[in-house]
């Protein structure tokens, strides 16, 4: 009779915390793909993006906004994920013109020597080549970890855990996100034509399906059109400070392993003019 009340009591517990939970998918984005949703023991909504050789899958913010803080929990896949590639990003469109900010993890071969790469992008009017790359210096399929982008009229800057990695910097005469209202995404797809080694590692699809999990969606932000949240102070005018210009210089000198401002062979007429401003 008690294993039988105790077995009882776990499901209401369960069925409760599922009832409480806050269903942050449902209500912000449509889905393509095999998208899954279920929760963890904390009650926290748990999405499951899965490509196989069928399809890749994503989520879409059903709002467009225009500046804001925007952060993800993420589990990326385990063991041999060569020539995936698992995303987090604004995007204004898929046209010629348009503007786009990137947090893209590049999947690799499992063992000591095949870091996931972190590739992080600013597309502004359609010209995306202002790739920072970092190999991951944790194993980003063991855990969640959060990712920020903070997008406001100054900078934009990308964020692992608590730690700032990146500043793309607004300055004067040169072209900004400043004017296309974007929506979030979040896509896991085949990259193997690009993502690892220069698409040298295709996908093994005999350990498909894989998967990437999210959670823990935070965004406070301008929806365009409408109005700002509360507390967009916060980060609406937020820039780097000493310190944080310190782990910066840490990520870039210890795991950098591409900065498009020191390819000279895809740059033979010059850097981009923001390079020299930093």
């Amino acid at each position: 009779m008690a294993r039988r009340f105790l077995a009882v009591l776990a499901v209401v517990l369960a069925l409760s915390q599922a009832a409480s939970a806050k269903p942050w998918l449902d209500d912000k984005f449509n889905t393509d793909g095999t998208v899954r949703t279920g929760y963890d023991a904390s009650g926290e909504q748990v999405v499951t993006l899965s490509l196989d050789q069928r399809s890749g899958a994503g989520f879409n913010s059903d709002e467009q906004y225009l500046y804001g803080e925007f952060s993800i929990q993420m589990k990326l896949i385990p063991g041999n994920s060569a020539g995936t590639v698992s995303c987090f990003y604004l995007s204004s469109g898929d046209g010629d013109g348009h503007d786009e900010i990137d947090m893209e993890f590049m999947g690799n071969s499992s063992g000591p020597g095949h870091p996931v790469v972190l590739n992080t992008n600013v597309w502004v009017n359609g010209d995306g080549k202002k790739e920072h790359q970092f190999n991951l210096w944790f194993d980003p399929a063991a855990d969640f970890h959060t990712y920020t982008i903070i997008w406001n009229p100054e900078n934009i800057l990308f964020k692992v855990d608590n730690l700032f990695i990146r500043s793309f910097k607004r300055f004067a005469g040169i072209p900004y996100t400043s004017s296309k209202p974007m929506r979030l995404h979040a896509t896991l797809w085949d990259g193997s034509f690009w993502a690892t080694e220069k698409g040298k590692v295709p996908i093994d699809w005999s350990n498909a399906p894989f998967n990437v999990l999210y959670r823990n969606y935070y965004a406070n932000a301008c929806v365009s059109g409408g109005a700002c949240h509360a507390g967009s102070d916060g980060w609406m005018n937020r820039q780097l400070n000493g310190a944080e210009w310190g782990t910066v210089k840490w990520a870039e000198r210890s795991y950098m392993s591409y900065n498009y401002c020191e390819d000279g062979y895809r740059f033979p007429q010059g850097f981009p003019a923001e390079c020299s401003r930093y």
